[in-house]
């Protein structure tokens, strides 16, 4: 196995992945700030965003051929909703109610749904059944989110 399709490989990139939504959502929150507008702030991240992934479609793939052919359900398109809905939120709340309280609560909503999307092999994931230690593990992070943001 290659060392880019080894699992370590694949866990440090969405650990650093992970490292940047913070990152992002206090600087979009900041920008929604010092522009008095949430939605504009997304809009521009949203524009950053576009271009960025053009340029890298352009560099590491060139021009795209979609296969029109496929038979590729609706749902499959409408994942951008959650990113608006995502940054949208995140711009208009981290403000007002901390960026680690926001994203530890995001953090707590992506182990509930990965929990369920992978035990009920939702739109085609993996199956990883709920176990008793995946429902103890679940519990103990939501335990230190909340212990995370508590203010004592």
């Amino acid at each position: 196995m290659s060392n880019i399709n080894h699992p370590i490989f694949y866990a440090v990139v969405m650990l650093i992945a992970g490292l940047g939504i913070p990152i992002m959502a206090a600087l979009n929150a900041g920008l929604g700030a010092k522009l008095e507008n949430p939605m504009f702030a997304s809009t521009i991240l949203f524009v950053v965003a576009i271009v960025a992934a053009l340029i890298s479609l352009l560099i590491f793939q060139g021009i795209p051929t979609p296969n029109f052919s496929a038979q590729i359900p609706l749902h499959f398109y409408l994942g951008g909703l959650f990113v608006v809905f995502y940054v949208l939120t995140i711009t208009w709340i981290a403000p007002k109610f901390g960026i680690g309280n926001a994203v530890a609560f995001v953090l707590l909503g992506q182990l509930i749904s990965m929990a369920t999307i992978d035990h009920f092999h939702l739109m085609n994931a993996q199956h990883h059944p709920i176990t008793l230690q995946r429902i103890s593990g679940l519990a103990l992070m939501a335990v230190g989110v909340f212990l995370a943001v508590r203010r004592i």
